[in-house]
């Protein structure tokens, strides 16, 4: 029998962690206090809009705390504040561009719970039109994936699937049961409590992005398994979020990666290996900030 307790009185807090999410952190919270969790906490990195207003005018009753912070901490020190207020032995991260479908968070919960050996729990995430986005599955980016992936090579998978494997698996047929996994993305992932400040929380030297795939990373290296449960679904408007700051996403994305690669990689790569990354990693930051300026400059049909 689940030790889940009954869909009034979840023992999950969910944290969101928000950055102008406008009326889709509305939407966020609607859904969460729709799923009967025992609190949403919402860490706001000093947001410009009206999110917060909004929420406060939503929800008056519901229970809600908003921990204000007067800058951009950054999500991986965000999701710690959030993690050191929580109380419930359960705690949900969840993008404030994120939608919990009926049933997403119980699910979650219920396989999470049903087995001491996992660690985290993420659900299938959906673009508005339905379609299942990459990064909600995954396998580690290695640097031989990631260079694969970055230099077209992946188009030789069909031939040869196990020479070229692709680390985003959305493409593959999707699981009717819990999977094992390698990685789960942050913008919906369900976790122990006090099983992630005993591993020391969220790494707070990424600022953005890569985060997720390290916690993945740290709690697959103390033998907890991450799980990829197909039918908790997540309607996720990726990158609303960021659209307005797409050069420093990508800046902080491509500082993650040097630090994921050093952290968890230098060890078993000789010098000249991690010297040709960093310099991948490097050309593929300048070739992408190339692109983002030509679509900025480019005349408006």
């Amino acid at each position: 029998m689940s030790d889940v307790a009954p869909e009034h009185d979840l023992p999950v807090e969910v944290v969101v962690v928000n950055y102008n999410a406008g009326r889709l952190l509305v939407d966020c919270v609607a859904s969460a206090v729709a799923a009967a969790a025992t609190r949403i906490i919402i860490v706001d990195n000093a947001s410009a809009d009206a999110s917060l207003s909004e929420v406060e005018q939503a929800f008056p009753q519901a229970r809600i705390r908003i921990l204000r912070q007067q800058e951009n901490l950054g999500f991986a020190r965000a999701c710690n504040i959030g993690l050191q207020a929580s109380c419930a032995p359960y705690v949900l991260f969840l993008n404030p561009d994120s939608h919990l479908e009926p049933d997403a968070l119980r699910q979650l919960l219920e396989v999470l719970a049903s087995d001491e050996q996992v660690g985290m729990v993420g659900g299938l995430l959906l673009n508005p039109d339905g379609s299942e986005q990459a990064g909600g599955r995954r396998l580690f980016p290695t640097p031989r994936r990631a260079f694969a992936r970055a230099f077209g090579i992946l188009q030789l998978q069909r031939r040869f699937p196990q020479t070229f494997p692709d680390f985003l698996l959305h493409q593959q047929a999707l699981p009717t049961q819990p999977v094992r996994v390698e990685a789960i993305s942050g913008a919906c992932m369900l976790v122990r409590r006090q099983q992630l400040i005993d591993l020391g929380g969220w790494d707070e030297g990424y600022f953005l992005h890569c985060e997720d795939l390290d916690l993945c990373m740290r709690y697959w290296r103390q033998h907890r398994a991450v799980v990829f449960v197909p039918t908790a679904r997540i309607i996720h408007h990726q990158g609303s979020c960021s659209k307005a700051h797409a050069w420093r996403v990508e800046w902080y994305k491509h500082r993650g990666m040097l630090r994921f690669y050093g952290k968890f990689f230098a060890d078993s790569q000789s010098s000249s290996k991690m010297a040709l990354i960093t310099a991948g990693v490097v050309l593929r930051f300048c070739l992408v900030s190339l692109r983002l300026g030509w679509l900025r400059l480019r005349p408006r049909p």
